[in-house]
Formats: C-alpha cells, sequence, structure tokens
C-alpha cells in the first residue's frame, strides 16, 4: 500500500505543472496512473522511471495517449531523463523485445501506429521496460521503468476516452 501512496505522490509531482482542473484521476496502478482531460479531451496512462542513470535533466515519463477527437489511440510518447547526442537512436527495450524509436532533444515517440501498438503489446506482458540513448554529453542515457499496474492504467486511459468520440 506505501508503494502505491509513493507512486501516487510522484505522479503528482509529474504532473505539478499541468493546471488542476484540467485532469481527472482515473486511478493509480502501482507504477502507472491514468488520467483524462475532458477539456481537450484526452487521455494517457503515464508513469516515471523507477532507475535513472546518472544525473536528470528532465523529468521523465513514459506515456501512452488517447486523443478522440483527433482519432489517436495508444500513442507512445517517451521524455528522456537529459538530452540525447544528435543522431541517437533511442532504444526502447520491452522483455525480449527492442524498438527503435524516433524523436530529438529529449523526446521519443513510436516510428508509425504499428510499433505503438506493438509496444502496447509488449507492456502487458513484460515486467519491466528501459530506454536508452547516448546523450549529448555522450555518456549513456539508460532509465529503466516497472510495468507492474501497466496494463491497467492503458486499459483505463483508454475506456476514460472511449465515450468522448
Amino acid at each position: 500500500m506505501t508503494r502505491g501512496w509513493a507512486a501516487l505522490a510522484a505522479l503528482a509531482v509529474l504532473l505539478a505543472p499541468l493546471p488542476l482542473h484540467a485532469r481527472d484521476s482515473l486511478g493509480v496502478f502501482d507504477a502507472w496512473g491514468a488520467f483524462r482531460d475532458p477539456q481537450v479531451p484526452r487521455c494517457y496512462a503515464i508513469a516515471q522511471p523507477d532507475t535513472v542513470r546518472d544525473k536528470r535533466r528532465y523529468r521523465p515519463f513514459a506515456s501512452i495517449g488517447y486523443w478522440p477527437r483527433r482519432g489517436v489511440r495508444g500513442q507512445f510518447h517517451l521524455r528522456l531523463s537529459r538530452p540525447m547526442a544528435k543522431n541517437s537512436q533511442v532504444t526502447l527495450g520491452i522483455g525480449v523485445r527492442r524498438f527503435t524509436l524516433t524523436g530529438g532533444g529529449g523526446d521519443a515517440w513510436a516510428a508509425e501506429k504499428t510499433m505503438d501498438a506493438a509496444i502496447i503489446a509488449a507492456m502487458r506482458s513484460a515486467r519491466e521496460m528501459t530506454a536508452s540513448a547516448t546523450g549529448a554529453d555522450g555518456r549513456p542515457i539508460r532509465d529503466v521503468y516497472l510495468l507492474k499496474g501497466a496494463a491497467t492504467a492503458l486499459d483505463a486511459a483508454a475506456l476514460g476516452c472511449a465515450a468522448r468520440r
């Protein structure tokens, strides 16, 4: 139970810059939370990494978003803990699967919708995922996310926006 409260507090800190009235909590599930922003509308599942190698420059997170009015369902987004080197690849490891993401600066996404779907499927059956890249300073970036609760948060986010099309 303590870990659940710790996860809730961590998510609150992560989302602090967003206006409080702009989102509704759909639930916190272990290390993952699900939220709905009815004004946009959008829903998302989100988590902070359990471990970060080296010092953070950004507030890292992984999220899966749903924007019903835009027809976007299950879009993966990753904010790394530090900016990556130009031309650095971001590799997302989930269990035995490896995905090469696209992006720049400190952000990365799946290259296309089929990769989004494959990432989500892999997240549902693995224990952790690791985001790796080369930092702008030449040092490795390695952010590790626990996936316990991710499937439930994903389902909550998807259901939270299902009726808002």
